[in-house]
């Protein structure tokens, strides 16, 4: 099935903007070591992450997937997250969505909407995108323009630059 051509103002994820705060918005995203030395290389920046620890409770019980706590998470429960603007946006929001190309982008926000575990991609999707805006017989991953060969391959090399994941004896990496 081919999706009817949509304009920006149809595309879902600016409806969802309109109608509540987004994933770019309201989330604590993780970049892998990976993550920020491609993010670093395409931007010609540095400044984009700091360690701290979770605004949001929920990000540190991620009892379904151990493997995170052990690698992401520091000894004093901090970890990596890309800074946000002053409203809480995340720093690489523009007006028009993410200004990083997709393979620039974190891991994390490359697999959104999909849930996961070491283990793969789960069965369902993660809730909060705004599915009742999706035009009738057309699915969130169609709408969203994502393969599932694509998240398999995302979730892998995820997984892998988690391994490269040290607490260092400065934020350098």
């Amino acid at each position: 099935m081919e999706l009817p051509l949509l304009d920006e103002q149809d595309f879902l994820c600016v409806r969802c903007s309109r109608r509540r705060p987004t994933c770019c918005q309201d989330s604590e995203v993780y970049p892998t070591p990976g993550d920020v030395r491609r993010i670093a290389q395409a931007t010609g920046r540095e400044d984009f992450y700091e360690y701290r620890r979770p605004d949001n409770p929920i990000y540190a019980q991620e009892n379904d997937d151990p493997f995170w706590i052990e690698h992401v998470f520091r000894s004093d429960g901090t970890r990596r997250v890309l800074k946000r603007q002053p409203q809480g946006d995340c720093t690489f929001l523009g007006e028009a969505g993410c200004v990083l190309p997709l393979e620039t982008r974190p891991l994390i926000c490359r697999l959104y909407p999909f849930d996961f575990t070491v283990h793969g991609l789960l069965d369902e999707l993660a809730q909060g995108c705004p599915t009742e805006l999706l035009p009738e017989g057309v699915g969130l991953l169609e709408a969203l323009d994502i393969r599932r060969e694509d998240a398999l391959r995302w979730h892998h090399q995820l997984y892998e630059e988690l391994l490269l994941e040290k607490e260092p004896a400065s934020h350098d990496l």
